[in-house]
């Protein structure tokens, strides 16, 4: 998933090149919701926008598109390798209002309130101390200006019949996602740290799939799990062994096209920073 930070002693999922690859096919599979997102905001031509946690590419064609010629866009990760691949995917689509620079969401060095339009996908449910960055998300947005996030929840991800090794797993990796500090149930909190942050007129969309058999992220979890596969066996979580094994029940299990794959539960959420901080709370 998307991150401010792809180093793999902050990002949850590693900063391979499976996970690169991973993150590359993601932005397709999400693109129809991220333009429907970005609509919400009604951005318009000449605005200053900036996503958070980029990666490899991010939204950064759909925020440039919206901005237009005369407006600018950056994209800001922390991973040297993903910063490079995104100046690279931007030269290639010749997209001249867009600048990808390297900095942590967290301290992202740029001005406060310098901003029109702040954007981040899957980045708090990957990384440890998320309200850090919410703050550092709202001070580089100027009053009246507009926030939109796009989070994850893992409640309702589940496969049906039921799975012991996708259960198994699950408890390994939230085991592991605890150790560090990444809340893998964030996604239902984005809408009150957003509005704790002073955020007004708040909207919230759920966005939920099924992935059906031949699907791109049908096996998603098993693509976490091998992500940090070493990582889990190094930190004791499982011996490996039983890790194989829990592996190849579950692709077994997910391979079976009678098999139900439910997605996340994804949380979309916007608002704008008020003009004045005193003038009041969420009323949406």
């Amino acid at each position: 998933m998307e991150s401010e930070s792809r180093d793999s002693e902050t990002y949850l999922l590693g900063d391979s090149q499976r996970e690169e690859e991973r993150l590359r096919k993601q932005i397709q599979d999400l693109a129809g919701e991220a333009r429907w997102l970005l609509d919400q905001l009604e951005i318009r031509p000449g605005a200053r926008a900036i996503e958070l946690g980029c990666g490899p590419q991010g939204a950064l064609e759909l925020l440039s598109e919206r901005v237009g010629p005369t407006g600018t866009v950056v994209g800001l990760d922390r991973n040297e390798s993903f910063v490079a691949s995104a100046r690279a995917h931007v030269a290639k689509q010749q997209r001249t209002n867009v600048e990808v620079v390297h900095g942590d969401a967290r301290a992202p060095g740029l001005p406060r309130e310098s901003f029109d339009v702040v954007f981040c996908r899957l980045v708090l449910v990957n990384v440890p101390r998320p309200e850090q960055v919410v703050e550092a998300m709202v001070s580089l947005l100027r009053p009246g200006g507009v926030l939109a996030s796009h989070e994850a929840d893992y409640l309702p991800h589940l496969c049906d019949p039921p799975s012991p090794a996708w259960d198994r797993l699950f408890e390994i990796f939230q085991a592991y996602s605890r150790a560090k500090g990444v809340d893998l149930f964030v996604g239902r909190k984005i809408h009150r740290m957003l509005r704790d942050a002073g955020l007004v007129e708040l909207r919230v969309n759920p966005v939920i799939h099924i992935y059906p058999h031949g699907h791109n992220r049908r096996h998603i979890f098993l693509d976490f799990v091998q992500n940090v596969r070493a990582a889990l066996v190094s930190g004791g979580f499982v011996g490996e062994a039983e890790l194989g094994g829990l592996l190849r029940d579950l692709k077994r299990h997910c391979d079976d096209p009678d098999t139900l794959v439910v997605s996340h539960l994804y949380f979309q959420v916007w608002g704008r920073k008020p003009e004045h901080r005193a003038s009041g709370r969420d009323h949406g």
